[in-house]
C-alpha cells in the first residue's frame, strides 16, 4: 500500500485537525479496514470526521481493493445508523445523552427533533436517504429518526441504499479512473482529503440553518 503523508502547515493545528490527522494516520497501518469499519460506525451517530477521508486514503493505497473498502465502509456506517436510531428511540430520555448530544452534534436539539419529525411524515425515506448519500450530516438524521419513531425498516431500507450507493461511487472512481485521479490526488491529498471535511462541516451548517 502506497504510504500516505499528512504534512500540514507549521504552527498550532486545532483540535479538529489533530483529530483528522489522527484518523488519516490509520491508512497506514495494519489496521486500516478495521480502522475504516469503526470510524463509519462511530461517525453514524457521533464521530465527528467523515469516513470518505480514510476510505480515499485506502482506495489511493491500493486501488484494486476499492471495493472491498467501500463494502466495509458501507456495512460500518449502515450499522452505525442503527445504533445512532437506537440511541434516539431508547436513550434519549436520559438526561447526560441528550446533553451530550445538543453540545456535540449541531442540529441535534429540542427544536429540530418537532421540526424533523414534521418533515418526515412528508418526505420520510427522502430525508433518510439524502442524509446517507449527500454530505447532510447522517448522524442527526439517524438520531432524529429515533426520537421522532419513524419506522425503523423504512429507516433501514434508505440507509441500506443511500451509503452503499456514496460509498461506492468513490471506489467507483477510483476502479474507473485509476493512475489519472490517483496522481491527482495523490500530488493534493491533504488538499483533496481536507476538503471533504470542509464540505461535512458545511453540513450541519446546512441543517442548521435549513431547520
Amino acid at each position: 500500500m502506497t504510504e500516505l503523508t499528512t504534512a500540514t502547515p507549521a504552527g498550532r493545528r486545532g483540535p479538529l485537525r489533530r483529530l483528522y490527522d489522527w484518523v488519516l494516520h490509520w491508512a497506514n497501518t495494519p489496521y486500516a479496514v478495521p480502522a475504516l469499519f469503526l470510524l463509519a460506525f462511530a461517525e453514524s451517530s457521533f464521530f465527528p470526521i467523515p469516513p470518505d477521508v480514510l476510505l480515499i486514503a485506502l482506495c489511493i493505497g491500493t486501488v484494486q481493493k476499492s471495493y472491498r473498502f467501500a463494502f466495509w465502509c458501507s456495512v460500518g456506517s449502515v450499522l452505525g445508523g442503527m445504533a445512532g436510531y437506537a440511541i434516539g428511540a431508547f436513550l434519549w430520555d436520559v438526561e447526560w445523552i441528550r446533553e451530550f448530544f445538543y453540545h456535540w452534534i449541531p442540529g441535534v436539539n429540542e427544536h429540530n427533533v418537532a421540526r424533523v419529525s414534521g418533515l418526515y411524515e412528508e418526505w420520510n425515506f427522502w430525508i433518510v436517504f439524502a442524509a446517507a448519500f449527500t454530505p447532510i450530516p447522517y448522524k442527526v438524521i439517524t438520531i432524529l429518526a429515533g426520537v421522532c419513531g419513524i419506522s425503523f425498516w423504512m429507516f433501514l431500507l434508505a440507509s441500506a441504499v443511500g451509503r452503499p450507493a456514496r460509498f461506492f461511487l468513490v471506489a467507483w472512481l477510483f476502479k474507473k479512473y485509476g493512475p489519472p485521479i490517483k496522481d491527482f490526488i495523490e500530488r493534493r491529498f491533504a488538499l483533496v482529503t481536507f476538503a471533504v471535511l470542509l464540505v461535512g462541516i458545511g453540513g450541519f451548517v446546512v441543517v442548521k440553518y435549513a431547520l
